[in-house]
């Protein structure tokens, strides 16, 4: 109990102000998880996880009536989404790691351009649906680049556990949106993460794409389905 108390007080002084460690910790395994997707390995997931449930805490802090600066639901939901779909993520490459594919849990390939459509489609009518309910909800403005951002990982992590390489483009699209954003509310921290997610969103798209071109013509197509979203 002493442990969780600290953990959820303790702050590291910058400047005139202070982050929230648990901020600092979630961003760290959060990029530990993105170092680990990019080399296709199992452990993402788990890794992850543990970051998501830190940064869940940080973006309810007034709900756990800690000194956030604002209350932001979307990225507060963005954390059960993203472990719900990290179960299923880490599910489907532990089963492609046991049928075997060069070492690597994930052969990377790229979506049908139905699928892309979907996607695409996806992205903006989920955005305007719950701009509204997160408005609603005394989300921080402007509240349709919290939905947007929720919308955008959402669907970004579903891509990465299906194996397609456009994945990481979605995640750009929700860095540009959610830098600016976190900047604003004050999650100094997790903006400036977010800030090198993106250029390390893109890293991670021309690695993938490599290995695409690279390793599909020999390996079992077992693993990236780039069928219709289901």
């Amino acid at each position: 109990m002493d442990f969780l108390r600290w953990l959820f007080e303790a702050q590291i002084p910058v400047g005139g102000s202070a982050l929230v460690l648990r901020e600092v910790l979630g961003n760290i395994f959060g990029l530990a998880s993105a170092l680990g997707g990019m080399r296709r390995k199992v452990w993402a997931w788990p890794v992850g996880i543990l970051g998501n449930i830190l940064l869940l805490t940080v973006f309810l802090g007034n709900v756990f009536g800690a000194a956030a600066p604002a209350t932001l639901w979307g990225q507060a939901a963005r954390q059960l989404m993203f472990i719900a779909v990290a179960v299923y993520g880490w599910y489907r490459w532990q089963q492609g790691r046991s049928s075997g594919s060069a070492g690597r849990a994930i052969v990377p390939g790229w979506a049908t351009p139905k699928v892309r459509f979907a996607l695409i489609g996806a992205m903006v009518a989920g955005t305007a649906a719950l701009t509204p309910l997160f408005d609603a909800l005394g989300s921080y403005p402007p509240v349709w680049a919290d939905a947007w951002t929720f919308m955008g990982s959402l669907l970004a992590t579903y891509g990465m556990a299906r194996g397609w390489t456009e994945f990481w483009l979605i995640w750009v699209a929700v860095d540009i949106v959610g830098v600016p954003l976190l900047f604003s509310a004050g999650y100094y921290a997790s903006a400036v993460m977010y800030l090198f997610y993106g250029f390390f969103t893109l890293a991670g798209f021309f690695v993938w794409w490599r290995a695409d071109k690279r390793e599909r013509p020999a390996a079992p197509r077992i693993q990236s389905t780039a069928g219709a979203v289901s």
